[in-house]
C-alpha cells in the first residue's frame, strides 16, 4: 500500500506541475510571447518552457509550482546547481534548433495556488 500512496503523491505533484506550467505559458502569451517548446527533454534533463519574445530573443523559463507558500516561495527552489543545469540544457536546445537565435534570457516563474485554487503567477525576468 505505501508504494501506491507514493504513486498518488507523485501523480499529484505531476498534475500540480502541469497546472503551473500551463498558467505560466498563459501569462507569457498574454504578454506577447510565443511558446516555442514545452517540456523539452534530453538525457541531461528537461526545459519547462522555451519562449520567443517579440524582439526575437529566446527565453528559457523554469517553472516552480507550489500548492501554497507555506514552505517559502517557489522561486527559492531554483538553486545554483539547477541554474547550471538549465544553462547546459539551453545550450543543447539551441544546438538542436539551429537557425533559431538571438539574445538568450533565463526566467523563473513561480506559481502558487490561491486559497480558491487559482494559480497566481510571478515571473522574474532574467532571474539568473
Amino acid at each position: 500500500m505505501p508504494a501506491r500512496g507514493r504513486r498518488t503523491a507523485a501523480g499529484d505533484r505531476k498534475a500540480l506541475g502541469a497546472l503551473g506550467e500551463q498558467a505560466a505559458a498563459e501569462w507569457y502569451e498574454a504578454h506577447g510571447y510565443s511558446v516555442t517548446d514545452r517540456n523539452w527533454r534530453v538525457r541531461e534533463g528537461e526545459l519547462d518552457l522555451v519562449l520567443l519574445a517579440a524582439d526575437g530573443s529566446i527565453v528559457f523559463c523554469e517553472v516552480k509550482t507550489r500548492s501554497s507558500d507555506r514552505f517559502g516561495s517557489p522561486l527559492e527552489a531554483v538553486t545554483p546547481v539547477k541554474q547550471r543545469r538549465l544553462r547546459t540544457l539551453a545550450a543543447l536546445w539551441l544546438a538542436a534548433h539551429e537557425g533559431i537565435g538571438g539574445a538568450v534570457r533565463f526566467d523563473v516563474a513561480g506559481v502558487v495556488l490561491s486559497s480558491s485554487g487559482e494559480p497566481e503567477v510571478e515571473v522574474v525576468q532574467a532571474g539568473f
